[in-house]
């Protein structure tokens, strides 16, 4: 059966959601330029893209509602159906697989009592497999809205949606301090983090993916990028975060007997 149309937002939210899409669209020559902004805006006033959301997106944009449900649907951050207050991805791609995250996103989903894409009974974890976080040198990798969670095992990983679900306070090893997903979306939609030192704080990118940079630059990278598990010289550790090629760690429950990668360089 067809489905009746999409009902209309309360007069008070619509009017303060235009003028947020006023804001968002002056900022392109084109207006429907602004639609991916516009979609991270409906998503942050209910936490998923609804009817009622695409609906609105059109009507500011002029566009069909077939327009934008095709870009809704074609990205995947945007969501379909009601989330929980944390997006908690476990990157199941090549290398985080290997390392422990097939490991990590199984546990998880036992530990939660939830499959891939639903939602805990309380509202608070929507668990998700992500295919690659874009952070390989700190495998395996967790993303809770979005920010970084280095280097986790099984364990670790329970302890964090432990402490989410009762409200404790979790630091990301990288990034802005934790929000909500609806406080993350408005923020993707190009709107100020106004937390106070949210700004300030920033990510960085491992040892070994700074070293095609250093080359470039002409300089002497680091001389190993994964070190001997026995015998051999022992480098010193660098300075920055630790990636787990970097420096071995216990970070994998797929291969216990080698948690962090191969035994030795190649050719030794």
């Amino acid at each position: 059966m067809p489905q009746l149309p999409a009902p209309a937002y309360p007069a008070d939210v619509r009017a303060r959601l235009e003028a947020d899409a006023k804001e968002i669209i002056a900022r392109y020559p084109g207006s429907r330029s602004a639609l991916l902004p516009l979609l991270h805006l409906v998503q942050s006033e209910e936490g998923y893209v609804t009817r009622t959301g695409m609906q609105f997106c059109a009507d500011v944009l002029g566009l069909t509602t077939a327009e934008v449900t095709a870009v809704a649907t074609f990205y995947t951050m945007y969501r379909r159906k009601p989330s929980g207050d944390y997006q908690v991805g476990v990157c199941t791609n090549t290398l985080c697989a290997v390392m422990g995250g097939d490991a990590i996103f199984d546990e998880l989903k036992q530990h939660l009592g939830v499959g891939n894409d639903e939602t805990t009974e309380d509202g608070k974890i929507t668990l998700e497999h992500i295919e690659c976080n874009a952070a390989c040198d700190f495998a395996p990798v967790v993303m809770v809205n979005w920010e970084f969670f280095d280097n986790q095992t099984p364990a670790s990983a329970k302890r964090l949606v432990d402490d989410l679900r009762a409200g404790v306070p979790v630091e990301p090893t990288r990034g802005a301090p934790l929000c909500t997903y609806k406080e993350t979306a408005r923020i993707l939609a190009g709107f100020p983090d106004e937390r106070p030192g949210a700004v300030e704080a920033s990510g960085g990118a491992g040892p070994a993916s700074l070293i095609g940079l250093r080359l470039a630059k002409g300089e002497e990278p680091h001389p190993r990028v994964v070190h001997p598990r026995a015998g051999g010289p022992q480098d010193e550790a660098p300075a920055e975060h630790l990636s787990s090629h970097d420096a071995p760690q216990q970070t994998s429950a797929s291969d216990p007997a080698h948690p962090a990668g191969p035994t030795a360089e190649e050719g030794e």
